[in-house]
């Protein structure tokens, strides 16, 4: 066995003597830019008296939280995202695909350890002659193969599954953040259709008080039957606004039933109020360097570029020799288990080298080919870092934009009331027309409606921008379930 002894040691030395092909890979620097929009952001947007209203300061020191959905201030909605984060299906999954790259990383790694395995093969036998006597005939044997890594292509394909693995880690974040923001934003928006629900309401009880107002003025002689008929249409108009909001408040609670991994038919879920939500006042949105760094989806880019980088590697190794070591001693009598018993024993020692000389061009082209993949991969990382400071830009517009939306469309809800107040006035004293009372009526209701999606718009834009930073998931990975689990090392 001295021999095997001798082999063993070789191949160490081998293993240690042996140098990596292929490029090494080195992260991609951050965009040297320093703004988030062409003229740069306003310290805090617009302030509204009102519901939703404060005004938001944009921060460039502060990190974002990640369990960020808690600066909206409401029970329920916290509620509605722990339940999705125990029950989603889709974070499931992510989480187990994974569990699954982890795994087959790990499994690769064998690679780098000598291959043993015992094989007994019991045989029961008989010679041609008539007068021979069967007998049996037990076989042990002990192999021992071991391929070391000359030009380090097995180690470019254990940094290659690792970089899967960190690419599999960074997309189940963005499943996660995709998740949070999706429970978020359909919570606001089924607390912004019940809002429109019930200001519809009240302009349809409004409305038919008037109705009836001008029914009695119509049998006193006082007005006539167009009167009438324009304050029945006014009525029917508010009364058509009803049924595509209890559509939408349906829609959005069979949307939060399914994200919390509930039957629409069977789940309970908290009835949230526009006006319990409170607006974030201070947006953390850090130093547009940083973004890289915050997206998953950027990191997700950044490491299956990191894996295109190794398959370079792995197929330049293949173009070269390779070495396999093995070594074999075993046993064999009639006796079962023949390890340590009387019987003839034989072993063997070898090595084993391949150079591969003519394959059609096809590892050329396969190493080429692999060339092409992490150009491919380079761009699409580029691709996505644009996309990402596109988002982002676009989140920060739309929350000062909506603040500036929500001053006008106050304004516009405040004029309108008193608008309509007039009219109605008037028309009791005479002094207006049943047509400048339903005028003010329609106006009194367009722009109910416009304050309430305004409000709601401020709220679904913040969570926007929360998204587009990258949900604050590398502040804290205790606030993502299975965060820390990470790639094996390499040997």
């Amino acid at each position: 066995m001295n021999d095997i002894a001798r082999i063993a040691t070789l191949a160490v030395a081998l293993a240690a003597a042996g140098c990596t092909v292929g490029p090494d890979f080195h992260r991609p620097e951050a965009p040297p830019v320093a703004a988030w929009v062409e003229g740069g952001l306003p310290d805090a947007t617009v302030a509204t008296p009102g519901p939703g209203g404060d005004a938001q300061r944009f921060l460039h020191d502060r990190p974002l939280p990640a369990r960020w959905w808690t600066g909206f201030g409401s029970a329920g909605l916290d509620a509605l995202v722990a339940a999705a984060l125990r029950a989603n299906p889709d974070l499931q999954a992510a989480e187990a695909a994974l569990r699954q790259a982890g795994e087959n990383a790990a499994a690769q790694r064998g690679g780098f350890w000598p291959q043993v395995d015992l094989q007994l093969q019991p045989q029961r036998e008989k010679a041609a002659e008539a007068d021979s006597s069967a007998y049996s005939l037990h076989t042990a044997q002990l192999s021992i193969s071991y391929v070391p890594d000359v030009f380090g292509g097995q180690r470019r394909q254990a940094e290659a599954l690792a970089a899967g693995v960190d690419a599999q880690r960074f997309e189940r974040e963005a499943v996660y953040l995709t998740l949070v923001a999706n429970v978020v934003e359909s919570a606001i928006g089924e607390a912004s259709a019940r809002a429109q629900l019930a200001a519809s309401e009240a302009l349809v009880a409004q409305s038919r008080q008037l109705l009836e107002i001008v029914q009695r003025q119509h049998r006193a002689g006082d007005a006539g039957g167009g009167d009438v008929a324009a304050q029945e249409t006014v009525l029917a108009q508010a009364q058509a606004q009803l049924p595509p909001l209890r559509r939408e408040l349906a829609a959005r609670r069979h949307q939060l039933a399914a994200l919390t991994g509930q039957l629409p038919g069977e789940a309970v879920l908290p009835a949230l109020q526009l006006e319990a939500l409170s607006l974030p006042a201070e947006l953390p949105v850090g130093l547009p360097s940083q973004l890289v760094r915050q997206r998953p989806d950027v990191r997700a880019a950044e490491a299956r570029l990191h894996a295109a980088n190794a398959d370079i590697g792995v197929a330049t190794a293949a173009r070269l020799p390779a070495i396999t070591l093995s070594a074999g001693a075993g046993r064999y009598g009639a006796q079962a288990s023949p390890f340590g018993q009387a019987g003839a024993g034989f072993w063997s020692i070898g090595a084993d080298l391949l150079q591969p000389l003519f394959h059609g061009g096809a590892l050329r082209h396969g190493q080429r080919a692999a060339v092409a993949a992490r150009d491919q991969a380079q761009a699409q990382y580029r691709a996505t870092v644009l996309t990402a400071f596109q988002d982002t830009a676009d989140a920060l517009q739309a929350i000062v934009s909506d603040a500036q939306a929500l001053q006008a469309a106050s304004a516009a809800d405040a004029a309108a009331r008193r608008s309509l107040a007039m009219a109605r006035r008037q028309r009791e004293l005479g002094a207006a027309s049943q047509a400048e009372l339903v005028l003010a009526q329609q106006a009194s209701q367009e722009t109910a409606i416009a304050l309430v999606q305004a409000r709601a718009g401020r709220l679904a834009s913040t969570v926007a921008l929360y998204q587009a930073l990258g949900g604050g998931w590398s502040q804290d990975a205790d606030a993502i379930p299975g965060a820390r689990v990470s790639a094996p090392s390499l040997p």
